[in-house]
């Protein structure tokens, strides 16, 4: 069993719920940021601020980890930085490869945060001869025939599919046939893996068109011009009626 399997089910045994495990690096985030202005301790109000959720909610998540802070002090942050890292698998470097080069791919390819976060991004696949060859971010992009290979010789631990949507299934089944158990996907598909493999989906539009929704209701609701939009029940009424 790998550690990153050792953790997941000493996580399960402990009874860390998952919306708190989707907390962690948010609340992570703000800590890297109060690390970057110098802050040595911060209370659960402040934190719990700096995330954008409750106090009482960021409390009981800590303490999953067996964090309580100190009253009247609150959390050191150093500390509290580590702990969730440890969680979250952090303190070591997971290797990862990046299937699909487009523009979307190319931007994650470049994206300095991977490294600084524990992850190494370690192969760049494509099947487009055009681009095969390509230096993307200090990396030469090599075919996806070499799939298996690269998984196998850099011991990929995550995929990050940023294909279209036809060639994302296959791409996905190959990776989790070559031993991959995370999955990362970027493509507007949803993908079927088996027990035992985790896919987190990544959708953009879906975001945008969630956003629209609170535009939407902000603004008073959406607009229906006159025999515009569905029938309501007052036409039902009208229909059953006559």
């Amino acid at each position: 069993m790998t550690s990153r399997q050792n953790r997941t089910r000493d996580r399960a045994e402990r009874g860390i719920p998952e919306a708190t495990v989707a907390r962690l690096p948010v609340y992570l985030r703000a800590l890297h940021g109060l690390q970057d202005r110098g802050v040595a301790t911060v209370s659960s109000e402040e934190l719990a601020a700096a995330a954008g959720v409750n106090s009482a909610k960021l409390r009981k998540d800590l303490s999953h980890l067996g964090s309580y802070g100190t009253r009247g002090v609150g959390y050191e942050v150093e500390y509290l930085v580590y702990q969730i890292s440890r969680e979250l698998g952090l303190t070591q470097d997971w290797v990862v490869a990046i299937i699909g080069l487009g523009n979307l791919g190319r931007a994650l390819a470049g994206y300095g945060g991977f490294a600084s976060r524990g992850f190494r991004v370690a192969g760049l696949l494509d099947a487009d001869d055009a681009i095969v060859g390509e230096r993307i971010s200090g990396m030469t992009v090599e075919h996806v025939d070499r799939l298996e290979d690269v998984i196998a010789e850099r011991s990929v631990s995550i995929a990050v599919i940023a294909t279209p949507a036809g060639a994302a299934q296959g791409v996905c089944d190959r990776v989790v046939a070559a031993g991959v158990t995370s999955v990362l996907n970027f493509a507007p598909v949803v993908l079927s893996v088996p027990d035992g493999v985790d896919v987190r989906k990544v959708d953009l539009s879906i975001e945008l068109q969630i956003l629209a929704f609170h535009e939407q209701r902000k603004a008073g609701g959406p607009e229906l011009p006159d025999g515009d939009g569905p029938p309501g029940p007052a036409h039902y009424v009208e229909a059953v009626d006559a």
